[in-house]
């Protein structure tokens, strides 16, 4: 990146719809020579940002930043609320006061404490006290900024920044508050002897059953897990309930991407009590698409949903019911879910890795399965803070 250090740095509040694709083609302009980022569909991208497409907006608002010098845009950066977030205990992570910023990219460190100095500002209007951050919008959507495992390119719905970003946001005086890791995983030649002892104990419990979430009945099925989802993370930090229009629209989001064999509810003595989401790794597509569809890329991507190869999977959601966490008996259900997901995901899809996250550094439970499947951390985010005075 040559730096351009002529002009001032000049901050715009997104307004129109040219604001507005500005905002969004800047990370492409920026990435472009980053061999592992991989550009995100654009459709998507506006949907994130675009109250009315997106149902976070029913309890959240946004205000969105570009940086200009000399004429060129050089950054951005959103500031946000999330008034559900707000009403959160502030001991788990959240909580009155705490406003949000993401979606950062920056030419230079100039540009990017500009950038933070702005959305501190617009969060102090709104009466907010703490910034937190990054967040790309929602805890939901792509949290926390990579700060180990830029080599490889990321999974589905993995987040992927510049490795300059951490210096200029540490200089900003922000201070880290939580790490999110993600393990990476062989799983073509099985797993450990000790987890394949617990799931056999457990295909022989007639109290277990792990069934295949049924395609016909999707939407029931999304709210289902989703409404699991809310219940197995209510305690974890950060924590913001999905509300029924969101899981909605990550239905929608899903459903193209969602195969029967890949997603597992678990079940004891008939009540639905865990839940496994599994999703074939899109980006080894999206990454030479350049965020278009169009002309030909959307008769590829089709082609390949019909039935996807995928050398990696991505395990971006799996949860127990709050009444059995850090029981034997969840263990048993996660180490069942994965494994039956993984014998058809290798007969099946060719797969060969597994990639588990995010997973909160302090979740006992769930890195002490990673480390049960002898699954390596590839990849690490951190969130930081820093008080508003």
């Amino acid at each position: 990146m040559a730096a351009h250090h002529q002009g001032p740095v000049t901050i715009h509040p997104v307004k129109t719809k040219a604001d507005t694709r500005e905002f969004v083609e800047l990370a492409y302009r920026l990435n472009r020579g980053d061999p592992a980022w991989v550009p995100p569909l654009k459709g998507e991208v506006f949907d994130l940002l675009t109250p009315g497409k997106n149902p976070w907006y029913e309890h959240g608002k946004a205000q969105f930043f570009t940086a200009r010098r000399d004429g060129r845009t050089v950054g951005r950066i959103s500031a946000h609320i999330d008034t559900l977030a707000l009403e959160q205990p502030a001991e788990q992570g959240m909580g009155p006061g705490t406003g949000n910023w993401g979606l950062l990219e920056a030419e230079d460190e100039e540009v990017a404490r500009a950038l933070l100095v702005t959305a501190e500002d617009w969060l102090r209007g709104q009466g907010m006290t703490r910034s937190l951050g990054p967040l790309s919008i929602s805890i939901w959507d792509e949290p926390g900024l990579l700060i180990e495992g830029f080599d490889d390119i990321p999974t589905i719905m993995m987040g992927h920044n510049s490795p300059l970003y951490r210096g200029w946001i540490e200089g900003a005086g922000y201070n880290p508050v939580k790490q999110l890791l993600n393990y990476g995983v062989r799983v073509d030649d099985g797993f450990p002897s000790l987890v394949n002892r617990i799931v056999a104990a457990g295909e022989k419990n007639e109290r277990i059953r792990i069934r295949k979430v049924n395609k016909k009945r999707f939407d029931a099925e999304a709210k289902l897990i989703m409404g699991l989802l809310n219940d197995a993370w209510s305690d974890n930090w950060g924590f913001v309930p999905l509300t029924d229009s969101e899981i909605a629209f990550i239905g929608k989001k899903l459903k193209d991407i969602v195969f029967e064999d890949l997603i597992r509810v678990a079940e004891l003595d008939g009540e639905p009590v865990a839940f496994m989401i599994v999703l074939p790794n899109i980006n080894e597509l999206l990454i030479d698409m350049e965020g278009s569809l169009w002309p030909f890329n959307w008769a590829r991507l089709l082609w390949w949903l019909r039935k996807p190869k995928s050398r990696t999977l991505r395990v971006p959601l799996m949860g127990v019911a709050t009444k059995l966490q850090n029981s034997r008996m969840a263990s048993t259900l996660a180490f069942m879910m994965i494994e039956f997901i993984r014998r058809d995901a290798v007969r099946d899809y060719g797969t060969q890795f597994g990639d588990i996250g995010w997973v909160l550094d302090d979740n006992q439970g769930m890195n002490a399965v990673a480390g049960a499947i002898e699954a390596k951390v590839n990849r690490v985010y951190q969130i930081y803070d820093k008080p508003l005075a």
